[in-house]
């Protein structure tokens, strides 16, 4: 891997997930109770030998950048030559924030020449996925690409305005590529999925320099400096451009991919984690998914036969929770999390540090970190009282309480 230099795209809103990015970015969301989403794409580089990264920031960073301090650098010598950098915007070549993925790039491109690589990789730090960048990089290699997409076969129902979508020749070439139609064209032959781009790119490091110069002097409407929406048309039929056919290291029998860019969405991958077998593979030596593991106690479950029972049962329990006689039915409960006597929580996730009251009935919500839910609290159970709580409710019918939000022991009419 000497020669390639990854790129982590970071610096996205993540409105859409709002109220979880409220006050961090979306590739610092906890996932799967102890993970952060972006620890999944971290995980992917170290597995495939990669070792310069550049991680590039932008709206509320501060999370994200202390959870790689603590979690990731350990991992990695400068010594040796490796690194894992953090990278809020340079404005080395404006005073603007980022108008779009390309943009983002071009503005820190004199950190990337600094690197001198060969190859850059350009990754997305908001998905839940396992791949092997290694057979990526071969495959590029191999074809003589200048440019290489990350393809993902899709159905043609699900991938209208959501995916960039390609259309290949029999060798692999790319001789079209369209950013989100409303009517995605389908694979030759098979009409029921599309190629679509999983935004994961090698470019030739000269070759990605000159377009992102070309782009940059583009004013919009002409341009939005969006790798999907501009570059990669631009360059596609002109130059060496290759779709790489997504590897799956989950092992499993399906292939695993998913964008976790809504609340429902990442609602479902989460609870997914809790089924007997899970699509995804958290337990899995050869291919390990790393994070910050902060010095916390194992969890405990309390049980008297005469009193209380402390129980979960399909479900994630993490370091330092605490089951005081409650019972937790397929649920994610986060770290130092507590939920007390005769409480019920129910294909919901908890966050860090909440504590969830005597009698209290959690079902069908996300709980925010920090938050206390009052003795006798009821979550998910009437949506007009969820509403009136200004709670936020997903399109899906799923509960979410932010972090510091109010939570009321009763329930009064507004009116």
């Amino acid at each position: 891997m000497k020669g390639v230099l990854a790129v982590v795209l970071a610096g996205g809103k993540g409105s859409r997930l709002d109220p979880l990015t409220r006050d961090r970015a979306k590739p610092a969301v906890p996932f799967g109770g102890v993970y952060r989403i972006i620890d999944f794409t971290l995980s992917n580089c170290l597995n495939s030998g990669l070792r310069q990264i550049l991680v590039l920031t932008q709206y509320k960073a501060m999370s994200l950048d202390r959870h790689i301090t603590l979690g990731w650098r350990n991992f990695l010598c400068r010594e040796l030559g490796e690194f894992i950098d953090v990278v809020p915007p340079q404005q080395r070549v404006g005073d603007g924030w980022y108008q779009g993925t390309a943009d983002a790039v071009y503005q820190n491109i004199y950190t990337l020449e600094k690197e001198r690589p060969e190859y850059v990789v350009i990754l997305a730090g908001d998905h839940i996925y396992k791949m092997d960048y290694g057979k990526l990089i071969a495959f590029h290699q191999e074809r003589n690409a200048e440019l290489t997409i990350a393809a993902l076969r899709v159905k043609t129902m699900q991938a209208a305005r959501r995916f960039g979508i390609m259309e290949v020749d029999d060798s692999g070439r790319v001789i079209g590529f369209e950013e989100k139609p409303s009517q995605p064209k389908t694979i030759p032959g098979n009409p029921e999925y599309c190629l679509a781009s999983m935004g994961i790119y090698v470019f030739n490091a000269s070759f990605l320099f000159e377009e992102l110069l070309k782009d940059a002097l583009l004013r919009e409407p002409v341009s939005s400096h969006d790798f999907g929406r501009n570059v990669i048309p631009m360059v596609v039929g002109s130059r060496r451009v290759y779709a790489f056919p997504f590897l799956d290291e989950n092992r499993k029998k399906d292939a695993y991919w998913r964008d976790v860019g809504t609340i429902d969405s990442y609602y479902e991958a989460n609870l997914e984690l809790t089924a007997v077998e899970p699509d995804l593979n958290l337990y899995d030596d050869r291919w390990p998914v790393r994070t910050y593991q902060p010095n916390l106690p194992p969890p405990k479950f309390v049980f008297n036969s005469q009193d209380r029972c402390g129980e979960a049962h399909d479900s994630i329990v993490c370091a330092g929770a605490i089951i005081s006689g409650g019972q937790v039915t397929r649920s994610v409960i986060g770290p130092q999390t507590r939920v007390n006597s005769y409480a019920e929580v129910e294909d919901s996730i908890v966050f860090a540090r909440v504590n969830i009251g005597r009698r209290a009935k959690i079902r069908r919500a996300i709980i925010e970190n920090g938050v206390d839910i009052p003795e006798g609290f009821r979550v998910g159970f009437d949506e007009g009282e969820d509403r009136a709580r200004q709670f936020t409710i997903s399109p899906g019918g799923i509960v979410v309480i932010a972090k510091g939000q109010s939570v009321e022991a009763e329930f009064t009419d507004p009116d």
